[in-house]
């Protein structure tokens, strides 16, 4: 049965695996492949064994270093079909894969390096341009006498940030005998002219305040004449360093897969050595301890079995004091809200996951407010083609789960906008006269703020009350002797106060029921708040709990009204694009009648009005409606019940992911 409220997350199992110390290596790298184990404990490796471990890691680190600086040169974005499997080049022994990655590098390793030192020479060779640029407007003097050190007097090019050379300058002026200054962007350049013996003096002085000393190359030049050549220097150094980058680009394609399976390769066994560098290793043998989700544990164990020749496996259910990890088991069409539960705490492995319900609820209300069939469409293609470019890894699993979350929210907000006809707001009726609802109620009754706003609070009420009756159950399941008196007390509060409050205030009656019972439901309101005061006074004490049971009351009324947001959201929505569209038709009609100019301006002037109005309106509303959705799950519904601080389920396994090869 698909659970329709909350959810349980998967059975796991505790499974330890003990082989000998030659084997251990083909055990985890067969666990690695499986990739259902999630490593938990493990105790203290031989140092000897810790050094040995260590030093692998760093060869492996260094050969991604040696990968990743040659595939730095491809453009970013850059794909590549693998046609072998990762598997094949994990799974042979480390000294092979080592052996090629360095050949295949070193191929490329001397142009890398000699394209990295021509990079530094340019950037220094600008700076230098730039700084020394700043003094030869006002003086052509000679490079040597910029940098001189003699046995009576020095010279040195001093360079400041701005905010500090006002500080620092008045510290130097009284041991510097002659200077010049100039301004580059944010930075003072200062040449100064003092005794030898005050030398030391003033370097510390500039040194300490945080500016730098430039470094003058020792030419027989003048400032013009070294500032003349170093453009042409720069120009041909630049070349130069584009046809090697270009050399090391074509090379880098003709080995671009190799060079990415070993990418791979290396990574997972990075992780595998993380992992071994964890284990529990005495004289003789490997202990491996982690979990594994109860529907995995027999294949898991016969994989074991067939690949390794000594090997002890023990699996068994969790104790009552263990904290399992989480693995949440949802149906496809929910579990991309698990990001949003995982926002505010993933669950602890004895705890429902709310999922399901935080998915109908969150579609809804972001449907609900945003409302527009144009709004909607344009953010689920924002979301399917805009939103990869601002994020980090757009392959990432959590990222896809994302993106269904706005298409399935946007779905909704669609369909809502098909029923109410709201496609830009107004737009069809208004400049084509066409309705184009399908529900003609529909869009009377949420054009109406009155009835929008008694729709949104009856929504709050019921999905507030959800949230109660689940912490109602867990009160009950836990022995909370405070909940079930304060959760009950609420309910009866509100089947007595509800109706009579309609009745007696707002003179509306609710049909079948009789006049004479309402009397009676004002005692079953007072019966409701003498519940509340006793919870409040067995959980809280005698006197914070004769305070604090106001807030019980004050809070219910407040969640409640909390989704009347739900209303002002969509009502603004679609106001907005409406004054946007009635903006547009205002504007353009400005326009003095006659001439084929004036209808063009006016035209443009009416699309422009249209295209930043709806923009904005979409973006304001994306981001409200998503914002407030959120707020409702967490603020009015999550903390009545769900605790969260759970660990996610992640299990040591080889990541089968598209190659990237540039991110």
């Amino acid at each position: 049965m698909i659970p329709l409220i909350v959810n349980t997350s998967d059975p796991m199992a505790k499974v330890r695996v003990v082989t000998t110390k030659d084997y251990s290596t083909k055990t985890l790298k067969t666990l690695h492949t499986a990739g259902v184990l999630h490593v938990e404990e493990s105790e203290e490796l031989k140092p000897v064994d810790k050094e040995a471990i260590e030093r692998e890691r760093r060869e492996i680190g260094e050969l991604s270093t040696s990968i990743n600086d040659i595939l730095a040169y491809m453009p970013k974005g850059e794909r590549v079909s693998l046609k072998e499997d990762v598997e094949v080049i994990y799974t042979r022994p480390f000294d092979e894969v080592d052996s090629e990655v360095r050949l295949l590098c070193t191929k490329l390793s001397n142009v890398h390096q000699r394209a990295t030192k021509l990079d530094k020479d340019v950037k220094e060779l600008t700076e230098l341009t730039k700084y020394l640029g700043s003094l030869e407007r006002q003086a052509d003097i000679r490079l040597q006498d910029l940098n001189f050190s003699g046995s009576y007097l020095f010279s040195r090019v001093f360079v400041f940030p701005n905010e500090l050379f006002e500080t620092s300058y008045p510290k130097l002026r009284d041991y510097i005998l002659e200077s010049l200054s100039g301004t580059v962007e944010n930075e003072t350049v200062l040449y100064a002219i003092a005794k030898s013996e005050n030398q030391e003096t003033i370097e510390s002085t500039v040194k300490d305040d945080g500016a730098k000393i430039l470094h003058i190359p020792e030419k027989n030049l003048t400032l013009r004449e070294f500032l003349e050549a170093a453009d042409g220097d720069i120009h041909s150094l630049e070349e130069e360093l584009a046809k090697l980058h270009t050399e090391i680009e074509s090379k880098t394609r003709e080995n671009l897969e190799k060079l990415v399976l070993f990418r791979e390769a290396l990574s997972a066994e990075t992780e595998r050595l993380a992992v071994l560098a964890k284990a529990c290793e005495a004289k003789y043998v490997t202990l491996i301890e982690g979990w594994i989700p109860e529907n995995n544990v027999e294949t898991a164990i016969s994989e074991l079995r067939e690949n390794i020749g000594y090997v002890f496996i023990d699996a068994r259910k969790p104790e009552q004091a263990e904290e399992p990890p989480t693995k949440m088991r949802n149906a496809t069409a929910v579990k991309p809200f698990e990001v949003i539960v995982n926002l505010f705490g993933t669950p602890k492995y004895k705890e429902w996951d709310p999922t399901p319900v935080i998915a109908y609820s969150f579609a809804i209300f972001f449907g609900i407010m945003l409302g527009d069939v144009v709004y909607a469409a344009l953010l689920m293609l924002f979301a399917y083609r805009g939103l990869r470019l601002l994020a980090d890894n757009p392959e990432s699993e959590g990222f896809k789960l994302f993106q269904r979350i706005i298409y399935i929210s946007g779905g909704v907000g669609l369909v809502i906008g098909v029923l109410t006809g709201s496609y830009l707001g107004d737009f069809f009726p208004k400049f084509f006269g066409i309705e184009l609802a399908l529900a003609p109620t529909v869009q009377e009754r949420l054009l109406d703020p009155v009835f929008f706003i008694a729709f949104s609070l009856i929504i709050g009420l019921v999905h507030v009350n959800i949230a109660h009756v689940l912490a109602l159950i867990r009160g009950i399941k836990e022995r909370q002797k405070a909940v079930v008196p304060n959760k009950a007390g609420l309910f009866i509060l509100q089947i007595g106060a509800i109706p009579w409050i309609m009745h007696a205030i707002l003179g509306i009656d609710i049909p079948l029921l009789p006049e004479q019972i309402y009397p009676i439901l004002l005692y079953v309101a007072i019966l409701g708040v003498v519940l509340i005061v006793v919870s409040s006074l067995m959980e809280k004490g005698a006197f914070l709990g004769g305070i604090f049971w106001l807030f019980d009351v004050t809070g219910l009324l407040g969640d409640v009204m909390s989704y009347a947001r739900l209303a002002g959201v969509g009502l603004a929505t679609y106001y907005l694009a409406y004054c946007f569209n009635l903006m547009a038709e205002l504007l353009s009609g400005m326009m003095p009648a006659g001439g084929i100019v004036l209808a063009i301006v006016g035209t443009l002037v009416f699309v422009l009005v249209l295209l930043v109005g709806h923009v904005l309106n979409l973006a304001l509303s994306g981001i409200t409606c998503f914002v407030h959705s959120l707020r409702l799950c967490f603020v009015e519904f999550l903390f009545k019940f769900y605790e969260g601080g759970g660990r996610a389920y992640s299990p040591f396994r080889l990541k089968a992911r598209p190659a990237f090869v540039k991110v």
